[in-house]
């Protein structure tokens, strides 16, 4: 019996260190990225990581469904935001893919594989990240879920049309093949979500599942964006290893893409916005949801080509975590204190 009791002690304490280091990696993406970019160029240097391609659609699942069950789909017929909403999906849509589509041509002319990775990580807007960071931030969270669901939507429908027409000139476009990809990477998972999410608030209440459950599921998104970000560097680290400048390379058009993105959000939100909604849009339109552009790279244009393309995207990681982290200081600065009538435990 103290046996049996030593041993529960003993994989409860194992269980409690996994998520531990599980709960940092996601935290701090802004090392755990790089580290396992570096553990991918290794690995691949001292191994033929072929065998690792099998692993990419187990890795897929594992990076987007978990983020799914969380999404709160009903969200999107509330009302009451319209304004914000639109003005949102405009600059998601009708602007940033175009600046990010001109970055590419000027700093990747050469490259059109990586001209499509920048071009897909603008492509896809927002993630689970936009409403963490709007809450952060004491934004309008509401309209933060609402613009990550139709954003995720409207990104994945809109994500071939947009590369067949800027891209398929220099890159073959297997549109068939992309929506398939998008069907089984986006939706298929979605509407799991959205079924995992009502049985498990059928099984222990919606209290239960928002304290013990809820913050679980990114935690397993972030082990599968690190294995992606692994694979893909392996795939490729023979490649990289031969340019190393390569990677360097691609910090500086992401950081003006990204400081562009910011700055144009943040003045369209201080004219036209009021401060909740203001914050919502910034991190509805600089979010970008990288973990759809790096798995639609890594199915749907092959191993060898989707590895170069998810190069550039998993870069973007780096950039993205560590500016949103940094705007969240200086949200009162920019917007003002959250007024006192609008504080709330949800907010």
């Amino acid at each position: 019996m103290v046996q049996d009791d030593d041993t529960t002690q003993q994989y409860t304490t194992q269980g409690s260190l996994m998520w531990t280091v599980i709960a940092w990696l996601k935290k701090n993406l802004v090392w755990s990225i790089p580290i396992f970019m570096i553990a991918g160029l290794i690995f691949g240097a001292v191994s033929n990581p072929s065998f690792l391609k099998a692993f990419i659609i187990p890795l897929t699942f594992l990076m987007v469904y978990p983020m799914m069950i969380n999404l709160q789909v009903q969200k999107v017929l509330s009302g009451g935001d319209t304004k914000v909403q639109l003005v949102t999906q405009f600059i998601n849509f009708a602007v940033i893919p175009f600046v990010a589509y001109g970055l590419a041509w000027v700093f990747f002319g050469d490259r059109p594989l990586v001209m499509l990775g920048l071009l897909l990580a603008s492509l896809l807007p927002t993630s689970g990240m936009t409403i963490s960071w709007t809450g952060f931030a004491k934004g309008n969270i509401s309209a933060a879920v609402k613009m990550t669901v139709v954003g995720l939507i409207l990104g994945s429908l809109a994500t071939p049309f947009y590369a067949k027409w800027l891209m398929g000139a220099v890159v073959e476009i297997p549109m068939v093949d992309v929506f398939k990809q998008i069907i089984i990477i986006v939706f298929l998972p979605l509407l799991l979500g959205v079924l995992t999410r009502m049985v498990l608030i059928a099984q222990v209440g919606q209290a239960k599942y928002d304290k013990n459950l809820k913050q679980k599921f990114p935690a397993f998104s972030t082990l599968g964006v690190l294995g992606i970000v692994f694979v893909a560097m392996a795939l490729k680290s023979k490649d990289i290893l031969a340019n190393p400048m390569m990677l360097l390379s691609f910090l500086l058009p992401l950081a003006i893409l990204y400081t562009f993105n910011f700055v144009l959000s943040t003045v369209v939100g201080k004219l036209a916005f009021k401060r909740g909604d203001a914050i919502a849009l910034v991190y509805g339109t600089v979010m970008r949801n990288l973990s759809i552009a790096l798995a639609i790279a890594m199915t749907a244009f092959g191993e060898e080509a989707g590895s170069e393309i998810a190069i550039i995207i998993a870069m973007a990681y780096i950039i993205q975590v560590q500016a949103a982290a940094w705007y969240v200081k200086f949200t009162d600065r920019i917007f003002g204190a959250v007024p006192a009538e609008t504080l709330s435990p949800q907010s």
